[in-house]
């Protein structure tokens, strides 16, 4: 067995510790010219691909394959660790506590003054310490500008709501969607492209509202939408298939029949 892979195999160190030191020795001159031409704007792509597919094996709940994934997800986090160790900024245990101590900071109601908070009010706290530890100046900030936009509209009107700006029933938001659908409809007899535009913009921000009131991540139930739709897609598509004939030998309404009762 060679030096490096017994420095892996290691077993008086944990397996964080050893995948610690493998990424190490990867990034190290008798590791790899792939590894080492590494920086942390090119395993972005990298970063973000395991992240959904942590995502896709949760939502199968596929736990073999999300133990796979996370593994895979945490080697990006430790890579990301090692070249900022190598560059001399930081290294991960001061980003571990880093966030050791924020959450510490941010459940006063377990480490301080215990308080039976219930979800609601833990996350209204934990937007208000956020403020108040001067870091961010905004309480819109902190929410990365490459997030997807429904799970940004959502998060947005979370962080909003933790300060008391917020609808205070699904009910009023239904108010707010009826309002936008009027709104749309006016713009369309106009012919306003912009205007247009910009009202779609607003129903869909309404509707990630609602969905965050009625506690659903609309990221996911649009996300198991489509999942749905292509599924019933595909069973349209083979029965057309199946029929010898292509979809330009439909009408409408005969897909629509076939689509009903493949619902």
């Amino acid at each position: 067995m060679s030096d490096i892979k017994s420095r892996i195999l290691d077993k008086t160190l944990t397996p964080f510790e050893r995948l610690i030191e493998l990424i190490a020795v990867l990034r190290s001159p008798e590791g790899c010219a792939w590894d080492r031409k590494q920086t942390h704007q090119s395993l972005l792509p990298y970063l973000i691909e395991e992240t959904y597919e942590v995502v896709e094996a949760v939502e199968a709940e596929d736990y073999e394959a999300l133990r796979e994934e996370l593994g895979d997800l945490l080697c990006q986090v430790i890579y990301h660790g090692q070249l900022a160790k190598e560059a001399g900024v930081f290294d991960i245990d001061d980003s571990i506590n880093c966030i050791v101590d924020k959450l510490v900071r941010r459940h006063p109601h377990v480490f301080e003054k215990r308080k039976n908070l219930n979800p609601k009010q833990v996350k209204q706290q934990w937007e208000k310490l956020k403020i108040e530890s001067g870091r961010h100046k905004s309480v819109l900030s902190g929410i990365p500008g490459s997030m997807p936009a429904l799970t940004m509209a959502f998060r947005i009107g979370e962080k909003a709501g933790g300060v008391g700006f917020d609808w205070k029933q699904p009910a009023d938001v239904m108010d707010k969607l009826d309002e936008e659908i009027k709104e749309i409809r006016e713009a369309i007899l106009r012919g306003e492209k912009q205007a247009l535009s910009e009202e779609i913009g607003d129903l869909l921000f309404a509707t990630a509202s609602l969905a965050r009131k009625l506690e659903i991540d609309p990221e996911q139930a649009l996300r198991s939408s489509l999942k749905k739709f292509r599924q019933r897609f595909e069973k349209l598509q083979q029965r057309v298939k199946g029929a010898g004939k292509s979809f330009d030998d439909f009408s409408l309404e005969q897909l629509e029949e076939i689509w009903q009762a493949i619902k």
